[in-house]
């Protein structure tokens, strides 16, 4: 950082000089009443201070005599300020900032420091024209030592905590790597680290995977915000207490939220969906892939590769795929390949496509048909239609098909080719 600008002002007459000289020793030999003035408005007007304790505000009241004393001493010497001169507060600042005070509270006190300083100059000039003259030109050099000792303390704590921010991101990332190699940290930094997202051997956790798939606002996906305002959102407390595991890492987020008591796995479901819809809505497009119960960590690896294959699943514009959320039947049939598509009958796929034009009220009916176990009219109850009418539409797919409804391979075949003509993403339901 370059040297300060030097405190002292353009040259004065004799007579203000004396009278500059007059002030500054008179606040000297006051020094110690005005820095306990400061620190007693820095506890009043500042919340965080005022929750401390005096263990605290005694090392306040030290840094701020050093500075009201370094001040001094350069607007009686008119001498530059250089970057060693303020190692002191450079330490203090590192203390600050490692004990969580946020940045405006410590820039806080610096102004308050200025403005009690001020005050005890103006009280010990008294009130003649020549003494008011002199302390008004106390005003430049003061405000440039403020300015830089401030600007000089906020580098710090920008040092710190970007140094706190990749210490963190490598302990996530340390402890998400050993997660994934089945095992849960049993020492060290990163037991600790494990027990504050709630994560151990034995704790029941899911393994979520998402990538951005689009961005309505700049096209880029590429950019790491998309990965950071992921991390972010998800990391936000969702139907639970507790933090969640979210790392930033080759191109995916991965979370391993932890299924806690009173939850079960579609509250972990209902929450990441929640977050894909509204960074959606904020223009960052997201496939996400949510695995079933890992019941510990040594099944977690087998729940990652799960998340990683739902997001197959995923229309390419984007969405959830929760496999909590699907049977066996929904998977085996969202995974059909194209030759799967092909082993349809002709006549069947040709009656679907035609259905999904004119509003899919027959594959409403054999849904239906199979929810009811076969029994018609309890199927038309929830169809909401007469008897009747559902007897015609099952017949009018026997005809079409040459599939009777009402044999269970028949349905089954149905179902299947229903179930395969949605899962080819036309649908862009992976729920």
């Amino acid at each position: 950082m370059p040297r300060g600008p030097a405190p002292g002002a353009p040259a004065l007459s004799e007579p203000l000089s004396r009278e500059r000289h007059r002030i500054l020793h008179t606040v000297q030999d006051r020094l110690e009443e005005v820095a306990k003035t400061a620190v007693a408005v820095m506890r009043t007007e500042i919340p965080s201070y005022a929750l401390q304790d005096e263990r605290f505000f005694d090392d306040v009241l030290d840094q701020v005599l050093t500075h009201f004393r370094m001040q001094l001493a350069a607007l009686a010497g008119n001498r530059d300020i250089a970057p060693e001169d303020l190692v002191f507060s450079r330490a203090a600042a590192m203390r600050r900032a490692r004990a969580g005070f946020a940045l405006e509270d410590w820039i806080s006190a610096f102004r308050v420091g200025r403005q009690v300083l001020w005050d005890a100059l103006l009280d010990c000039a008294g009130t003649s024209a020549e003494a008011q003259q002199a302390a008004l030109s106390l005003v430049t050099p003061l405000m440039r030592y403020v300015d830089y000792a401030s600007t000089h303390a906020a580098q710090a704590y920008v040092e710190y905590q970007q140094h706190v921010v990749a210490d963190a991101d490598r302990e996530r990332r340390d402890l998400l790597d050993q997660l994934l190699a089945g095992a849960a940290p049993t020492r060290g930094p990163l037991l600790a680290a494990g027990q504050a997202y709630g994560l151990g051997p034995h704790s029941p956790m899911m393994a979520v995977v998402a990538v951005c798939v689009g961005d309505t606002r700049t096209g880029d996906l590429t950019s790491a915000e998309h990965g950071y305002a992921t991390s972010a959102s998800i990391s936000v407390a969702g139907p639970w207490a507790g933090r969640t595991l979210v790392v930033v890492r080759h191109g995916e987020v991965v979370a391993v939220p932890v299924v806690r008591t009173g939850m079960d796995v579609e509250d972990i479901c209902a929450h990441f969906e929640a977050v894909q819809q509204r960074l959606a809505r904020e223009g960052t497009m997201l496939s996400m892939g949510i695995s079933t119960l890992a019941r510990g960590a040594g099944e977690l690896p087998r729940a990652y590769e799960e998340a990683r294959a739902a997001l197959d699943l995923v229309p390419p514009e984007g969405g959830v795929a929760a496999l909590p959320r699907l049977s066996p039947f929904d998977y085996l049939a969202l995974r059909a390949d194209d030759l799967a598509r092909q082993l349809v009958d002709p006549r069947v796929r040709a009656l679907l496509e035609d259905d999904r034009r004119r509003g899919d009220t027959l594959a409403a009916t054999i849904r239906a048909f199979a929810e009811a176990d076969l029994n018609l009219r309890l199927a038309a109850d929830r169809l909401r239609v007469h008897h009747n009418t559902a007897h015609y539409r099952l017949r009018r797919i026997e005809e079409r098909t040459g599939r009777n409804p009402r044999r269970i391979a028949d349905l089954l075949e149905l179902l299947v080719a229903l179930a395969i003509r949605d899962g080819a993403g036309e649908s862009g339901d992976c729920r």
